[in-house]
């Protein structure tokens, strides 16, 4: 049984950073065996973040713009992968990167393209390690939706007979459910997207640290009622959405229905209550025996409580249960690349409604000729997150 030491990258749709973690990973027969060696966050660049946000829909980016933000970004994501191997004690076999997503093309219940900027030519020039990288959009090109793809890693490290919900809040809130017949997953529509969007247009803040603006007032019920009117929390599954549609727009068309002023206070309540309550019909009506919540929502306590509030089983933090809440995201990355690395699937149909099995991705060979293991030829049914101190 031979451990690969793993740099896992991606940066999520609040465009904040980069998160990077390095693990050691193993296959030993159905198992995958999994140990965190270290996780951090790179802050993207001032400027860098601007223009980012300000690429997203309705804004025009031209070619030359996506040409310089894809470089930029590429460069940004080969200086956290240097921070990645330094985590990996100094050497790494390869590096995974879910780049960053840029525009996420869906038209009703299909999902027709995606796009994710951060060239990984970049990444291998910095580090000269091979580099996994495009890891969506072969599952779209499968008819799926390349989103979420959590549920590869949710259905190995919590598969059993108990329905369980699998919670990531970033910018944009998923759900992976197991314990049924088969996984299933999707987005339930914005984390944080609106909160940090709201926090950022009324005080100049990124985001609601600690939930403290959203503690200060108390949500609005015509308003709550308004935004909860959004066809999307309706459709089936599996389905996939981003910023392109939970923006600016989609908050100012509610603010205009609603036709008074909302103080900052009450503004923020109402959004942060809107994620619990989408979040939490969800997982309700998958029948969630426990839900298991990590991301960024983590640290938003009025966000916790809400959900708590509206949900009648426990709501526990991956943490509790040995997932890095801050870096599950980033440890995602780096066993989708694994498995790419030993030529194992790396979605799961049932959650993205992809066609079948796809091995997802693109290696970008290193400074060396690219020297990759047999395939392997048992298919993993368990994650088992060991701490980096056990053999």
């Amino acid at each position: 049984m031979r451990w690969w030491r793993v740099v896992g990258l991606l940066s999520g749709t609040s465009m904040d950073g980069i998160d990077v973690v390095a693990a050691e990973m193993a296959l030993d027969g159905e198992a995958i065996l999994l140990r965190p060696l270290g996780d951090t966050t790179l802050d993207y660049p001032a400027d860098l973040r601007e223009q980012l946000r300000d690429a997203l829909p309705p804004g025009d980016v031209d070619a030359a713009t996506l040409c310089r933000l894809d470089t930029h970004v590429g460069q940004a994501f080969a200086d956290a992968a240097r921070l990645g191997v330094e985590l990996a004690g100094g050497e790494a076999d390869f590096i995974a990167s879910l780049g960053q997503t840029l525009y996420h093309w869906v038209e009703g219940d299909r999902a027709l393209g995606t796009l994710q900027i951060g060239q990984p030519s970049w990444i291998a020039e910095a580090t000269g390690l091979p580099v996994i990288s495009d890891l969506r959009t072969r599952d779209v090109a499968a008819s799926g939706h390349g989103a979420p793809l959590a549920g590869v890693l949710d259905a190995l490290w919590l598969g059993g007979a108990e329905t369980q919900v699998a919670v990531n809040i970033g910018g944009i809130a998923n759900i992976t459910v197991v314990g049924g017949p088969e996984p299933l997953a999707y987005d339930t529509g914005p984390g944080n997207a609106l909160i940090d969007l709201a926090a950022h247009q009324r005080t100049g803040r990124a985001q609601d640290t600690d939930g403290a603006l959203a503690a200060s007032g108390t949500p609005d019920e015509d308003l709550l009622k308004l935004l909860l009117d959004e066809p999307y929390y309706a459709l089936p599954a599996p389905k996939s959405t981003g910023k392109e549609h939970f923006n600016a727009a989609h908050l100012d068309r509610a603010l205009t229905e609603l036709g008074r002023p909302i103080d900052d206070g009450d503004l923020l309540a109402t959004l942060t209550e809107l994620t619990a309550a989408t979040v939490a019909d969800a997982c309700r009506a998958e029948g969630a025996h426990r839900v298991v919540v990590s991301g960024g929502g983590v640290h938003n306590p009025v966000l916790l409580a809400a959900l708590r509030r509206r949900l009648d089983v426990p709501v526990l933090v991956s943490n509790d249960l040995g997932m890095p809440a801050d870096s599950k995201e980033a440890l995602l990355t780096a066993l989708l690349g694994f498995l790419t690395w030993h030529g194992l699937p790396g979605n799961t149909p049932g959650t993205t409604g992809a066609a079948g099995p796809r091995i997802l991705g693109s290696i970008t060979p290193g400074r060396t000729a690219l020297r990759l293991p047999e395939p392997a030829t048992t298919p993993p049914r368990r994650l088992i997150v060991r701490s980096a101190a056990t053999n």
